[in-house]
């Protein structure tokens, strides 16, 4: 879990890192472990209850522009490895099923996946790779990415914004976050519950 202390003690050089992980998690393929949802619920803690010393409009734009900057780089993977990016070899940081999942989940969406993908751990990570893969129209791509980052990275900051605000939260601030961590792992919790259930499906 990203340590909240980082960014409290230094919190431009902790808010610059956050653009990083946001940038990795959207768009490295090693990325799908990183704390999206919880980190940017923590950034808008944090600048609401004046823990960190930037503005939020600035703050969304930037993480907005890193979601985005990833997804196209994750796009661009698939677009031009292509199937090869199914061939990597398993290793500690890269699990080929993850992507098969992710192809999976963009079979059953279609182009929606672009956008709810964002809210589901590891999906996020694989789904840009999987649209390039596909070689989903670059442009149709990018307008369900920028409707997918307003609603995760802008709207998830500003909700973390809006609780930071409150004077209970303020106090309550490690609480608070830990609540939000768990409920942020439920959409994965229920990929994982409907893969279960599918390979039970099929040894019958």
């Amino acid at each position: 879990m990203f340590n909240i202390i980082d960014l409290e003690s230094l919190p431009t050089l902790g808010f610059g890192v956050a653009c990083l992980i946001i940038f990795a998690e959207t768009g490295l393929l090693v990325g799908f472990f990183l704390p999206g949802d919880s980190l940017l619920f923590a950034l808008g803690l944090f600048i609401a209850s004046g823990q960190i010393n930037i503005p939020l409009w600035l703050a969304v734009i930037l993480l907005a522009i890193s979601a985005f900057a990833g997804d196209q780089t994750g796009y661009w993977i698939g677009r031009k490895l292509g199937p090869a990016v199914f061939n990597r070899p398993k290793s500690k940081l890269f699990n080929p099923k993850n992507v098969e999942a992710a192809h999976n989940f963009f079979e059953r969406y279609g182009s929606r996946a672009v956008i709810l993908a964002h809210f589901v751990p590891v999906m996020r990570t694989f789904i840009p790779v999987s649209a390039g893969i596909a070689k989903l129209e670059w442009r149709k791509y990018t307008i369900y990415n920028l409707i997918g980052i307003i609603g995760w990275a802008v709207g998830i900051t500003l909700l973390g914004s809006a609780f930071g605000s409150n004077e209970w939260v303020k106090a309550n601030l490690e609480l608070v976050l830990l609540l939000f961590v768990g409920v942020s792992f439920i959409p994965i919790a229920l990929e994982v519950w409907r893969g279960y259930k599918k390979a039970k499906s099929s040894e019958k």
